[in-house]
């Protein structure tokens, strides 16, 4: 059973919310909060599997909400997914770099809900590879580079490659008909990236590939 909780203002959407997700047999919800504060609160209280939070609530944000559930070593099992009213919102990757598994828009079709639950549940990326590519055009090409970019010395060569097409979204199927390997040996290509990295997810490499410069912005990756 899918633990789930729920972060909104808003009191219809997390109604409606719940109905939706509480349809799949494999999904309850384990709790509810209407601002930012009290979803770390039950976060830390109830360990849930996946979190659901909207990236903009009173008294503290979706994105500092994350940060800080993300922080907490006892809930590195918690999957954060952002909610927001649209595919490109401008706090969307800043809630990745703050850890979140991924995000969905809130009117995503109800039979998708469900289905993004169980694979944020996994620890999959909920980012499709266009959305990936537009989310880190927008987002990653503007700003800065970091003082330090992550540290890739660890990782080998192939894990280095693995990286990149995780970078550019592929899925660990497409990342092992690409190379030629096993479904398996690609899963524990991301795995041991991740392991060596500190990334919770997959999302987080995606975030770490781009800031250290493995994958540039517009070079049709």
């Amino acid at each position: 059973m899918i633990r789930v909780l729920l972060a909104d203002d808003q009191p219809l959407i997390r109604g409606g919310f719940r109905a939706l997700l509480e349809s799949d047999p494999g999904i309850t919800v384990a709790g509810e909060a209407g601002d930012g504060a009290r979803a770390v609160e039950l976060a830390g209280e109830l360990r849930p599997d996946v979190a659901l939070i909207d990236v903009r609530m009173p008294l503290m944000d979706g994105i500092e909400a994350t940060r800080r559930i993300a922080a907490d070593p006892a809930l590195t099992g918690v999957h954060v997914v952002i909610l927001t009213n649209y595919a490109l919102d401008e706090y969307v990757f800043a809630a990745l770099r703050a850890g979140a598994a991924g995000f969905l828009v809130k009117d995503i079709e109800p039979v998708e809900l469900p289905r993004a639950v169980h694979v944020a549940a996994r620890g999959d990326a909920l980012l499709a590879p266009a959305v990936t590519r537009a989310l880190i055009e927008q987002f990653v090409a503007t700003p800065p580079r970091p003082s330090a970019p992550p540290s890739l010395s660890a990782l080998t060569a192939r894990e280095l490659e693995v990286l990149v097409l995780v970078a550019t979204g592929l899925s660990n199927e497409e990342i092992a008909r690409h190379l030629t390997i096993s479904h398996l040996t690609a899963k524990t290509h991301v795995s041991r990236a991740m392991t060596k990295l500190g990334a919770r997810d997959r999302a987080q490499l995606v975030v770490y590939a781009y800031e250290a410069g493995l994958v540039v912005p517009g070079a049709g990756n």
